[in-house]
């Protein structure tokens, strides 16, 4: 259990919708540098993806300017890996390689990831307007929507860029 839901460890293979992957890019003017938790089915199609679960990109090199993460929801039992260490990824890259990151996570207010990655680690944060965000689930659009809300957490200085309504 996690914040009071259950978690979904069945599928590492929920990719990021087609509006959001086209937001992240116009947000960072074009190009996504990095996408350290891709997967087979991503649209996302950064510069560099490592690919999950064969490259697992907690271990690699975060040095990019430009970072998106969607990262797999549930826990990687193989790994003992959960949200906590890509968000932990996520500030890390930005303090100490000056990275923008961008990070699409579920909205997880009381637990500690939030409270030690994100409150007073990051820049902003930008709860979307889809509610249950439908995720593509093996490369297609057929799934339902998340059993929680989501929320963009930005790590840099151009956080004024959420105000604007075509973001």
């Amino acid at each position: 259990m996690s914040a009071g839901r259950t978690v979904n460890t069945l599928s590492q293979e929920w990719s990021t919708p087609q509006k959001y992957v086209d937001a992240v890019k116009e947000f960072f003017g074009g190009d996504i540098d990095l996408d350290p938790c891709s997967n087979e089915y991503s649209i996302v199609n950064a510069l560099v993806e490592y690919r999950l679960p064969k490259h697992d990109g907690l271990r690699e090199s975060w040095e990019y300017p430009r970072i998106f993460v969607n990262p797999p929801y549930g826990s990687d039992r193989d790994r003992g890996t959960r949200i906590k260490n890509w968000l932990y990824r996520c500030a890390e890259a930005h303090k100490a390689f000056g990275s923008e990151v961008l990070a699409l996570v579920p909205v997880a207010t009381n637990t500690g990831h939030w409270k030690n990655y994100v409150f007073g680690r990051a820049t902003a944060v930008s709860f979307l307007y889809d509610t249950r965000l439908r995720f593509l689930v093996d490369g297609k659009d057929e799934g339902k929507g998340a059993p929680m809300s989501c929320s963009m957490v930005y790590w840099r200085k151009r956080y004024e860029r959420f105000m604007e309504p075509d973001l």
